[in-house]
């Protein structure tokens, strides 16, 4: 059993430190780096009793769409869902919940009901100052996200803890938040010992934070780090950074305990045989983003080829581990096609002008790096993708758990949007619609360790959901907040209206008037800046 040789003064200094990162960014000037979402303005319930009429429900269990049901909501929980009849017949009326005096009821009829969506890597506001939070969680909750895990706490853990705090008590519109907080945060000096980091991790376990998310350190800390985060029950995730992947790969990390891994980083150099160092150019300085990402496009076909022995070896050693590969498909999206997602159809109602700004070609931006990006580059990362989507599959169907992160407020990618666009990644990878829900709800609940609370749609549960007219399952793009642009049955092109429904701990969201709200928000910052110039 590890002994504590630290003094108390030294945890007492790195307790200390630690808090000094829960003051929220710009304390002590005018405004917050982030601005805190306001009292909740839209939503109702939850209610004693909420009926659920005649919708088509998909468990996020695994199994295939069942309805027409009756979905019965008590408060928070979903209390019992009831088959009411066939495909195609009237609904019998015999047999179904009967609504009580006070009790309230919506008609679903047709509509398609999952399970609320885990946004396994959602920062609230990223590294582009000044975005709203409200802005955030409205463009979430519009796309079905009730539980979003917050993967670094930039604004400080307690300005993330009094939000997690306001969410829970649906004072404010807000997904369930999962504050994780980026390792070493807070401290003025970079930890530099094993009995350091032991400290630092109770202290993030005892100012609340839920999770740890790591990006680099020696094996020895990271090892100490994560045997502690795993006594005390705080999950832990790790962008495998190229300045300190080649002596702590994805591999060794899930070794000494790690849970999660995002992006993939890593994973690639796991699966090195003829190498152990990626092949950089000799020009490439990681400092000089487009260096960066370029030569991550050369990186999956240097891996073990699909289906060899380390391939076959790395696969099942991470399974066995339970270990959980959080791709976040979709950040990486415009190294393939630059032009689509600059140009994807949202940005020009859903996209705040500071977004705009921070997305565009940037030296001091992270993830701004289109300095010269060409088609040769595009068509590497085209092939990368391909490689990459086959382990996830290989990996999926060997029984590995993968789940869904979005990464929005970079490259391109806004809020939500870039979530439903995750789904469709996967689906392009191989999977099953149904694992791809299944991916999207579950799988980040067990991950989370939420599985009794969330993530399927089973009684006892909470009642979260996303209410859809079209059937996701036959077309991913129906959830966009844009809608699916179709042609009707007059001949006349047309958009549908994406999710109509989100219910979050029984409280019942409007997903268009939350859309409307942010289309307000965007041409409101819009005009601001117009009338400055």
């Amino acid at each position: 059993m590890y002994k504590n040789n630290a003094s108390p003064r030294l945890f007492s200094t790195l307790f200390l430190l630690i808090f000094s990162c829960l003051l929220p960014a710009h304390a002590a000037g005018s405004s917050e780096r982030t601005p805190s979402a306001p009292e909740r303005d839209r939503g109702d319930g939850p209610y004693q009793r909420l009926i659920l009429r005649g919708g088509i429900y998909v468990s996020g269990e695994g199994a295939p769409a069942q309805g027409p049901v009756d979905i019965v909501i008590e408060n928070d929980r979903i209390a019992e869902i009831v088959v009411v009849g066939n495909p195609g017949l009237a609904i019998k009326q015999e047999g179904r919940p009967v609504a009580a005096k006070g009790d309230q009821e919506l008609d679903v009829s047709g509509m398609y009901i999952l399970p609320g969506f885990v946004d396994m890597h959602g920062h609230i506001g990223g590294s582009a100052p000044g975005i709203p939070a409200e802005y955030v969680f409205k463009l979430w909750l519009a796309h079905g996200i009730t539980t979003v895990r917050e993967p670094g706490s930039f604004n400080g853990l307690d300005w993330t803890l009094k939000h997690v705090k306001a969410s829970n008590e649906n004072r404010i519109v807000a997904p369930r938040i999962v504050p994780y907080i980026g390792f070493g945060q807070g401290l003025k000096k970079p930890v530099f010992s094993p009995e350091q980091a032991r400290n630092w991790v109770r202290g993030v376990k005892k100012a609340g934070g839920a999770g740890i998310k790591f990006f680099g350190a020696t094996p020895a800390i990271i090892a100490a780090a994560l045997d502690e985060a795993g006594k005390l029950k705080l999950g832990t995730m790790m962008h495998h950074a190229q300045l300190n992947v080649m002596r702590t790969n994805v591999l060794d990390s899930a070794r000494m305990g790690l849970t999660s891994m995002e992006h993939w980083y890593g994973l690639p150099e796991a699966l090195f045989t003829g190498q152990v160092i990626q092949h950089y150019p000799a020009h490439y300085n990681y400092q000089n983003e487009q260096d960066r990402f370029a030569a991550a496009g050369e990186l999956w076909k240097q891996a073990a080829a699909p289906g060899s022995e380390r391939w076959n070896a790395v696969r099942d050693e991470l399974i066995q581990l339970n270990f959980t590969i959080n791709p976040t498909l979709t950040i990486y999206e415009a190294t393939r096609n630059a032009e689509a997602q600059r140009s994807a159809p949202w940005h020009q109602e859903y996209t705040l002008p500071t977004l705009t700004r921070f997305f565009q070609p940037n030296r001091d931006a992270h993830g701004s790096f289109w300095f010269d990006w060409t088609t040769d580059q595009e068509i590497a990362w085209r092939e990368n993708y391909r490689i990459w989507m086959l382990f996830l599959n290989d990996f999926k169907n060997h029984g590995g758990r993968i789940t869904t992160g979005s990464d929005a407020g970079y490259i391109y990618k806004i809020y939500g949007f870039a979530f439903i666009q995750e789904l469709e990644l996967l689906r392009e990878a191989g999977f099953h619609a149904l694992e791809v829900i299944q991916a999207a709800t579950l799988n980040g609940a067990q991950a989370l360790g939420l599985a009794d609370e969330i993530g399927s749609l089973v009684p006892g549960k909470k009642a979260d959901m996303v209410i859809v007219a079209e059937n996701p399952l036959a077309n991913f793009k129906v959830l966009y907040g844009t809608g699916h642009y179709q042609l009707n049955a007059n001949n006349q092109p047309e958009r549908t209206q994406g999710v109509r429904y989100t219910i979050k701990d029984g409280v019942v969201y409007d997903a268009q008037q939350l859309l409307s709200d942010v289309r307000a928000m965007v041409k409101q910052a819009k005009a601001a800046e117009s009338g400055q110039k």
